[in-house]
């Protein structure tokens, strides 16, 4: 069979040269919450490397979505930075998508402005952080905040926008029932828990209008017993579809409960602990990490089995994402149906992995999923240890070396 990974692909009003789209994997590259040098390098690199969209990660629509310092907060002032960026990227032939979402529970006040804010009160043991369940009063504008972002989102010059409806954010929180235990017409029933899911999408498709493409990532499950499972999920997907989405993403995970469900591997805990500033979260996170971010195995397109009853339902554009290293792995994904796929690390270890694949039929990334880009990023800036310009400590090499033997 023919391969269709270099023909273009159409997600609503938006045509796209190849079936590959850069996935929103946080860089970490915004001081002052604005688009740094940094950043718009990344991006040029992976759109000169050949990729058909590349997406900028995690912007929040507003202030209380803030989880990182060093994220994007949707705002008036940092427009023409950001108009800098797609410039560059559609110079290289690319397209630009931005995901835009609000972070929930997962954050502190210290990053946000205010007490943290999700689909319910309670206290979150991962940020950690006391959290105040939104009052139904204010859904209204937090709907509209997304919409106001899709505009910003316009006038920078992106040419789609991915909503985060997944992964244990803002909107994910209001789906599971795990995190909604609300007592209102948001809570309860799914068709309750997608009220707020609802709302957002009529103010993000009236932003885009006709000429914004609109995907949402969202979860095919949460990744623990008590959260969403795909018969749920399913439900979901239909409503984004009956909502106007143009395309979903297809992952799961969770990132207050589940986060390695999401990546998948284990995480490098003595090298996240080396980038951490607060000496108490350190050494708490060295002593307990291993039991509150637990290892689940990585294998080649862990995704996929759940993703291919999506595939029979769902009639929209579908793009995988999740574990795709090889050439060989996407042209198997492609040809059971699905639109695109999305890569993140394959990416981070070799932004001009696209261009490999269109030259090399066998090609296969180099990266061997130690997850120190993602134990980094937390606290510092998103890089592939193979390609750093320093000297890690031999404490850190030890550990990535250890994870790499294990496969």
């Amino acid at each position: 069979m023919k391969s269709k990974l270099f023909t273009p692909v159409t997600f609503g009003p938006l045509t796209i040269r190849n079936r590959t789209i850069r996935s929103a994997a946080f860089e970490s590259m915004c001081p002052g919450n604005a688009p740094s040098r940094q950043l718009l390098d990344y991006h040029r690199s992976v759109a000169e490397g050949g990729i058909g969209m590349t997406t900028v990660a995690y912007a929040a629509v507003c202030r209380s979505g803030l989880s990182f310092e060093r994220q994007l907060w949707m705002r008036p002032q940092i427009i023409p930075g950001l108009r800098k960026l797609t410039d560059a990227i559609h110079a290289a032939g690319a397209a630009a998508s931005i995901q835009l979402g609000h972070c929930g529970n997962m954050s502190h006040k210290r990053i946000c402005g205010c007490m943290p804010v999700g689909a319910s009160t309670g206290f979150n043991l991962y940020s950690p952080t006391f959290v105040r369940g939104l009052r139904t009063g204010e859904l209204p504008a937090m709907a509209r905040a997304y919409g106001d972002a899709v505009r910003l989102a316009r006038e920078a010059g992106f040419d789609a926008v991915e909503i985060h409806a997944g992964h244990g954010y803002l909107i994910s929180q209001f789906l599971s029932p795990y995190t909604n235990r609300r007592k209102d017409e948001y809570g309860g029933s799914l068709p309750n828990r997608m009220r707020f899911m609802d709302m957002v999408m009529s103010e993000v498709m009236s932003a885009a209008r006709r000429d914004m493409a609109v995907l949402v990532k969202m979860n095919m499950r949460d990744g623990f017993k008590g959260g969403m499972e795909i018969d749920e999920s399913l439900q979901v997907a239909e409503r984004l579809s009956q909502s106007g989405a143009h395309a979903l993403v297809l992952s799961g995970g969770f990132v207050s409960k589940a986060p390695m469900y999401v990546m998948r591997g284990e995480m490098p805990i003595r090298t996240m602990t080396h980038y951490m500033d607060c000496w108490w979260l350190k050494y708490g996170v060295r002593l307990a990490g291993r039991y509150m971010i637990p290892t689940v195995p990585f294998k080649e397109a862990y995704f996929l089995e759940d993703a291919l009853k999506f595939r029979q339902r769902i009639k929209i554009p579908l793009v995988y994402v999740g574990g795709l290293v090889s050439r060989n792995k996407i042209d198997e994904v492609l040809d059971k149906g699905f639109e695109a796929v999305q890569m993140a690390r394959a990416l981070i270890h070799e932004p001009d992995f696209v261009n490999r694949m269109f030259h090399e039929e066998q090609a296969r990334c180099g990266c061997h999923h130690s997850n120190y880009c993602i134990a980094r990023m937390y606290s510092k800036d998103m890089a592939c240890h193979c390609q750093l310009n320093e000297t890690l400590p031999e404490d850190v090499r030890k550990e990535i070396a250890e994870i790499e033997k294990k496969g």
